[in-house]
């Protein structure tokens, strides 16, 4: 067995680069009337129609959905019918329970056997089968192909694959500009495909309000129109937010929903004007300036603000984790912010909710187990890693490797480059164990981060996010002996077009050979 992206791995388009791959001998048909075999579980059901369909599509007919015990299928069937695919989890009924911490890492390791007799998708979660499912679908589908859909002879092989981190994830800022519910589902079905499982919202900021909340209607009444530039505005619904999260669940991503503060809070402060001392609300702003705004311990309408609306935001979503801010409060001297970082701690662990939060509140007292967001290579490490001994665990976001909305290129148009230029090789080429000087099991894992202050649409959304964010996605998923710039560039180049068959604008970078 060869580790992939070595000699002898795989030519196929495997993004993220699995740990290990064998070829065997043959090789299994799959056409229109093979069909995805899978126990009957709920857990297992979205994972098998999921692939049932996109197969279905691929192959140019039908492929249906059938229990391990259903005969009917069989039924006027050639003696040379195309293959079917196995769906088995190694450990039954017990790998489809929920964990009853959901914060504790699951079982996502999976097998793929392919040979003659057909495709069996091995794993012990319902997390493990969904990324088989998406190993096979990028060996079968053939976006951008040219002619009609058509079977396919998948050659035989053996993949043995795990995530290296738990926590695989992309921040969606849609406080500087929006972005509506479709296109966030398409963002959805792009983290899928790279084995991404978390996405974080970052739902308020000082250019808008992006949530609509029973106990504090004006937010999204006054703030929900503003955006960066004076562009057009726009916020989500419960219902909205129940929409992302369902189609997440299915992904298998679970939503981290963000409510900035102490800073970042102009929004509210113009939505609310108690939040202010004098009692005037703040204006409207429309700029990119960052750490002018903050909440103000003294105020008694600070606490209850605080308390609303965190709780109301963790009791509309079903994942363990709550994001609250916590970044460029420059404007407050270190005991004011500690005090506010508390008053939001407590709110979080009110609703239930494990808090998650930007580097800074690594200053204030975090409860066990607490999640702090690395990003700002200037500052703060050693706080971070004091908190981590201390018992937090850490996401990277290092702004330099993850910050997707830095500029490829001096002359790209899109993007910011206040930390730099982010080609796509340097968001590749570079280890998490040697950000920080972390204890062994405090690393949580890695996410992509993508600011919005020069998204206006979809196309840029984009044009920004891809292709670097496979390269996150890798760096996230593979242990580092399967990683490689060229064996990446390699599979990247096969991998892409289906975002082309998706209708993303995404970038042609100069390094790969597309």
């Amino acid at each position: 067995m060869s580790p992939a992206g070595t000699a002898g791995a795989p030519a196929q388009p495997l993004v993220p680069a699995p740990r290990f791959h064998a070829e065997l001998p043959g090789s299994a048909r799959l056409a229109a009337g093979s069909a995805v075999v899978a126990p009957d579980l709920p857990a297992v059901e979205p994972v098998a129609r999921r692939l049932a369909e996109r197969l279905g599509r691929a192959l140019g007919g039908p492929v249906g959905v059938h229990r391990p015990r259903d005969d009917s299928r069989w039924a006027g069937r050639r003696p040379q019918r195309p293959a079917d695919i196995q769906l088995v989890l190694d450990s039954g009924h017990r790998a489809a329970q929920a964990p009853s911490d959901a914060t504790q890492r699951l079982d996502e390791s999976f097998s793929l056997t392919c040979d003659e007799r057909g495709v069996v998708l091995s794993a012990a979660s319902p997390a493990g089968l969904r990324h088989a499912t998406t190993t096979l679908l990028a060996l079968v589908e053939r976006p951008g192909g040219r002619g009609r859909p058509r079977p396919v002879d998948v050659p035989g092989m053996r993949i043995e694959d795990a995530p290296r981190f738990a926590w695989r994830g992309l921040m969606l800022d849609v406080a500087r500009h929006f972005l509506d519910v479709p296109t966030v589902l398409d963002v959805l079905e792009v983290m899928a495909d790279l084995k991404l499982n978390r996405l974080h919202l970052h739902l308020s900021d000082d250019q808008g309000w992006r949530l609509r909340l029973t106990s504090r209607p004006r937010l999204t009444e006054v703030s929900g129109a503003t955006a960066v530039g004076g562009d057009p505005g726009g916020f989500y619904t419960a219902d909205d937010l129940h929409t992302i999260e369902a189609a997440a669940a299915d992904l298998g991503i679970v939503l981290v929903p963000e409510i900035d503060t102490p800073g970042h809070v102009n929004a509210a402060t113009h939505a609310y004007g108690e939040l202010v001392p004098g009692g005037s609300p703040t204006e409207e702003y429309t700029g990119i300036d960052v750490g002018f705004s903050r909440l103000h311990a003294d105020l008694p309408a600070t606490a209850p603000f605080l308390d609303d609306v965190l709780g109301e935001v963790g009791g509309l979503v079903d994942g363990p984790w709550l994001h609250l801010g916590g970044d460029e409060a420059l404007e407050m001297d270190r005991a004011e912010y500690t005090r506010l970082v508390a008053l939001a701690l407590r709110a979080a662990t009110a609703a239930g909710k494990v808090p998650v939060g930007w580097q800074e509140i690594a200053h204030a007292e975090l409860p066990p187990g607490a999640v702090v967001q690395y990003w700002d290579e200037r500052t703060g490490a050693q706080q971070v890693a004091a908190a981590a001994r201390a018992g937090a665990r850490v996401v990277l976001s290092p702004a330099s490797r993850t910050y997707l909305d830095l500029k490829y290129d001096a002359d790209f148009p899109l993007g910011l480059d206040w930390a730099g230029h982010v080609p796509l090789r340097r968001a590749y080429e570079w280890e998490p164990s040697e950000v920080l000087d972390l204890p062994a099991d405090a690393l949580l894992g890695v996410e992509a981060c993508l600011w919005t202050e020069t998204v206006r649409s979809r196309e840029d959304l984009a044009a920004l996010l891809l292709p670097r964010l496979a390269a996150v996605a890798e760096v996230a998923w593979s242990v580092p002996a399967v990683r490689g710039w060229d064996g990446f560039a390699a599979r990247l180049a096969a991998f892409a077009p289906r975002w082309t068959a998706a209708g993303l604008a995404w970038t042609r970078t100069p390094d790969v050979a597309w």
